[in-house]
């Protein structure tokens, strides 16, 4: 007997634009008729997006691809998909090394979706890789939203023009490109009318967006900013991630005009060495990052900032990573994400000389997680006794428990006697751990 509706499983690795990627092509899939459901056992189409930026990434798409392959044994008319960036980087080879792939997407052609399903559907048998950089935007091809979350992505940058020696994403996501102004604020109100309460703005180089206005003349992140504060129902507004050097005065004062811009930015640098970053091909100092930091406290001085870390690049020695500890005493991030360094075949990075052994990269990324942990507890501590207004997000692990983030980005688990998702609480901070805050609804 046939199923009466068709039902679709996406599997989504990596970062923030690759779960917005994910949500779009939902939205391709329920225009199709397809339901969205949590077990690949009873799915039709199977969707794998995909990460490259770090080798354990690429290595778990692979891995995860023989979990579901299996299942066309069961179900012989299953297709499964694989999208974004690690089909970029093996696009000539994707699919021998991937053989239970019906389909292969580059991160700039998911909006093909629907075209290429209907293609494998009426010739079962055939198997088709697009990886091309179309010269129109994916854009102006995909759907309108569905239903949208309280917090919800919105990509309005993509691509990067920088060249970072131990980056991808040149590579995988292209040349920098910038959504037109109205296109996006377009899109924040339907995301709004559909149930987005906050929007968090995405790129590689999201600060760098420079979107053209109604003039025809390129705009500014602060400018839209302001424009998309304007938008009734919309609570709260993020942006990520940004590139110091792209961090302009307009942009930072934005932070102390603006109240439904979270006093929160995330923002990578790396290294707290000059010698590293000039290896890095990073095109600031570790003065001109800390000159931006004390604009931003100038204008929001309770304002959080998360930062990204890679230790043991090529060249790293003793002194190098003792400056990047020291600069982590000097700014106090509220929380950070940290690495080993990943050599990336292509890149420049992965060919450089003084390539760092990886047990010395391990003693080392010991000693700076330890440091970072310390600052975060320190930052989520001094919240205590504190009303914090809380975006319910969701349902916590246990019964009666709600989950939402602080404008400070912090998980905040909250105790209420009826459904408050989707709602914007005062909360009373009462207990502070490393990953997490616990409190009660004023």
């Amino acid at each position: 007997m046939e199923k009466p509706f068709k039902k679709v499983f996406i599997k989504t690795f990596g970062c923030q634009m690759n779960v917005y990627d994910s949500g779009r092509m939902a939205d391709i899939m329920a225009g199709l008729g397809y339901e969205k459901t949590d077990n690949p056992e009873e799915a039709d189409v199977i969707i794998i997006n995909t990460c490259h930026i770090r080798e354990k990434a690429s290595d778990k798409v692979f891995s995860e691809l023989g979990r579901y392959t299996p299942f066309k044994k069961q179900n012989p008319n299953l297709i499964i998909v694989v999208a974004g960036c690690v089909v970029q980087a093996f696009a000539d080879e994707f699919l021998a090394r991937a053989k239970g792939v019906d389909i292969a997407l580059g991160p700039q052609c998911y909006h093909l979706l629907g075209q290429k399903l209907l293609e494998v559907g009426a010739q079962r048998g055939i198997r088709v890789v697009e990886a091309d950089f179309p010269t129109e935007s994916k854009f102006d091809f995909l759907p309108k939203h569905t239903d949208c979350a309280a917090v919800s992505f919105l990509a309005i940058q993509e691509g990067c023009d920088r060249f970072c020696s131990y980056c991808v994403v040149p590579y995988t996501r292209g040349a920098e490109y910038s959504r037109p102004f109205a296109d996006v604020v377009a899109e924040a109100k339907d995301m709004v009318a559909k149930g987005a309460k906050e929007i968090v703005l995405l790129g590689q180089n999201v600060n760098a967006w420079h979107g053209e206005d109604e003039n025809g003349k390129a705009s500014s992140l602060d400018k839209l900013i302001y424009a998309l504060a304007k938008i009734e129902g919309l609570y709260r507004i993020r942006f990520v991630t940004s590139y110091p050097s792209d961090m302009t005065d307009e942009l930072i004062e934005a932070f102390g005009k603006e109240p439904k811009l979270m006093p929160y930015l995330h923002l990578p640098i790396q290294s707290g060495s000059d010698k590293v970053l000039k290896a890095m091909n990073r095109r600031y100092t570790v003065q001109e990052y800390s000159k931006i930091i004390e604009k931003l406290r100038a204008v929001r001085a309770d304002i959080a900032i998360s930062s990204d870390f890679i230790v043991g690049f090529a060249g790293e020695n003793e002194d190098d990573f003792n400056n990047t500890l020291k600069l982590l005493d000097k700014v106090r991030f509220a929380s950070s994400f940290s690495f080993k360094y990943s050599p990336r075949a292509g890149t420049v990075g992965a060919a450089m000389k003084g390539q760092v052994p990886e047990d010395i990269k391990g003693e080392r990324l010991t000693v700076l997680q330890a440091k970072l942990q310390e600052h975060q507890l320190s930052f989520n501590k001094n919240c205590l006794g504190k009303e914090l207004d809380v975006l319910i997000e969701g349902k916590g692990s246990k019964a009666g428990e709600f989950v939402g983030h602080s404008p400070y980005m912090q998980t905040v688990i909250v105790p209420f006697d009826e459904d408050i998702v989707g709602r914007i609480v005062k909360v009373k901070i009462t207990k502070a751990a490393l990953n997490n805050l616990v409190g009660e609804a004023v």
